[in-house]
């Protein structure tokens, strides 16, 4: 994980010239992330001539959508659901932690090259230790199987978490991950067959309103937790989050995924401009409170 956010261009020498052009590649997802906003917000306050913008593309689509940042001159990309894994083809090398965890959300230019990197597993280590959050000892359990679980379940096993359990609706898919990461696959009966006993729960799949999967909301609104102090959404932007009202019920500590996307951003920020943005700067412009 050394290589994901290091500070190792020239600050600010590569906007003396021309606006860089920054994206991300989702589905229709993507038109609701916070994540244009937050970075030409931060381009502005650093003084740096970048904008971000969204872009939608479908699974099959995501190698002509690769090929275009090199034929538009874009300056770098973030990578979200669907497409983490299946861009990886499309990158001409990946960071080390990139290819242990099987998952980008971060293209930057190296030289010629095009370059993966995970920063969603340090910024997810950055949030649990800006609130002061230690892992090592504890129990995690982990819904979800996709790019965002994958480095979710890797940084917990690298912090020396006691156990990290991963529930998922794909149970293959769950157990690969266990095999590759580290941790227990188990299945939803096993989540709802009795009290969870965990320290720590984190919702890494796309559903955080019962709208968009009644079936599995009804499943995790019966979760009884036992012991368990602090359970994180990485989804935000829901009026009604069913994981809010799970952690509301038992008395535990919620956050959401705002905290843990200004803190991946800026580690991409970094790896894309070569400049070091103190983490108020994307909190800020997320109305997060340091």
């Amino acid at each position: 994980m050394v290589d994901e956010g290091q500070n190792f261009q020239n600050p600010k020498a590569a906007f003396e010239i021309q606006k860089k052009v920054y994206c991300i590649f989702g589905d229709e997802r993507v038109f609701n992330s916070k994540s244009p906003e937050m970075f030409t917000s931060v381009f502005q306050q650093v003084g740096l001539r970048g904008v971000y913008v969204p872009f939608m593309s479908r699974p099959e689509q995501i190698g002509e959508a690769v090929a275009s940042i090199r034929a538009l001159n874009i300056a770098g990309a973030n990578i979200t659901v669907p497409h983490k894994e299946n861009v990886i083809p499309h990158i001409d090398i990946l960071s080390e932690g990139a290819k242990i965890i099987g998952a980008v959300n971060t293209i930057a230019w190296e030289g010629e090259t095009l370059k993966g990197y995970n920063t969603n597993a340090i910024g997810f280590m950055d949030t649990l230790e800006e609130i002061g959050w230690d892992v090592p000892g504890k129990r995690a359990l982990v819904f979800g199987s996709g790019g965002a679980a994958r480095a979710v379940v890797f940084i917990l096993n690298w912090l020396r978490a006691e156990a990290v359990y991963i529930a998922a609706r794909n149970e293959i898919r769950a157990i690969e991950m266990a095999d590759r990461l580290g941790g227990e696959a188990i299945t939803f009966e096993d989540v709802s067959a009795g009290p969870v006993d965990v320290d720590l729960i984190i919702n890494a799949t796309s559903v955080s309103a019962e709208d968009e999967s009644p079936e599995f909301a009804a499943l995790v609104a019966d979760l009884k937790l036992e012991g368990c102090d602090l359970l994180l959404d990485l989804n935000y932007g829901r009026e009604i989050n069913i994981w809010e009202q799970i952690a509301a019920a038992s008395g535990v500590r919620f956050m959401d995924g705002l905290r843990p996307l200004a803190y991946q951003a800026r580690r991409t920020f970094a790896l894309w401009t070569g400049v070091q943005v103190e983490p108020n700067e994307f909190l800020n412009t997320l109305d997060v409170v340091s």
